[in-house]
């Protein structure tokens, strides 16, 4: 789809520029800045931290403002996981801004149909010209999305099989508790296995239920909070 080909709301929505953190709205790349102190799970910390040795207690991360310099190309993955959330597009956006941003050769893969086209290979590359089109839409449709779980070592090798075949440096893994749990699983094993890939998890979820200090809310709540909202006021004025 073209932007010639849709109408004057569809383009005036594309135009919004969505709210960023301060370091992101520069024009220059950043660095990360690690912390000194472990992170602890709010409970069953013991419990968490035989089952993911590796990665349990990893310091909080920040970012700073870096110095422009030649960046090496590497590739992106990302999929979507679990039911579908406003915004689900923008962070596709983002991330595809950012890649081509740092070098115009970069790839974003999008994964098909969730966690399970990593298992089978199956995606399509998203570049500027094919996010424009879904630039402040909601939905998932894009590369749609799936509830396959990642738990067996079969599973975890063909991910990493597909990294290797597509030179993948870092896996985005959009989604709620059960699919981060889903990349916390991943990224364990890509330690263990000394993979080399990165796995990064983008919370998602209209449930409100992975907020914690980092996370305010995560995207898709406050959307499905004011159309339910909405919602009900409707009932309420229709009933009286």
């Amino acid at each position: 789809m073209q932007l010639a080909d849709v109408s004057s709301l569809q383009k005036a929505r594309a135009q919004y520029q969505p709210k960023l953190p301060a370091v992101l709205k520069t024009n220059g790349p950043f660095v990360v800045a690690t912390g000194k102190q472990p992170t602890r799970s709010v409970a069953d910390s013991e419990q968490i931290s035989r089952r993911f040795p590796r990665t349990y207690g990893a310091p909080v991360i920040t970012f700073a403002q870096g110095e422009t310099k030649p960046r090496e190309t590497f590739n992106l993955a990302m999929i979507f996981s679990g039911g579908q959330a406003p915004g689900g597009h923008n962070v596709a956006a983002g991330l595809c801004d950012a890649l081509h941003k740092l070098n115009p050769d970069n790839k974003l893969y999008g994964f098909l149909g969730g966690p399970g086209g990593l298992v089978d290979n199956q995606y399509k590359i998203i570049d500027p010209a094919t996010i424009d089109a879904y630039r402040n839409t909601g939905g998932f449709d894009l590369i749609g999305s799936g509830r396959t779980k990642l738990e067996t070592p079969e599973q975890f090798a063909q991910v990493a099989k597909t990294c290797r075949e597509n030179r993948i440096k870092a896996i985005v893994v959009v989604g709620g508790d059960d699919s981060n749990t889903n990349a916390c699983m991943l990224a364990e094993y890509f330690m263990e296995n000394q993979i080399g890939v990165q796995v990064i998890g983008c919370p998602k979820t209209i449930d409100g239920d992975l907020k914690n200090p980092q996370i305010q809310a995560s995207f898709g709540f406050d959307t499905a909070t004011k159309v339910y909202s909405e919602l009900i006021g409707n009932i309420q004025r229709d009933a009286s």
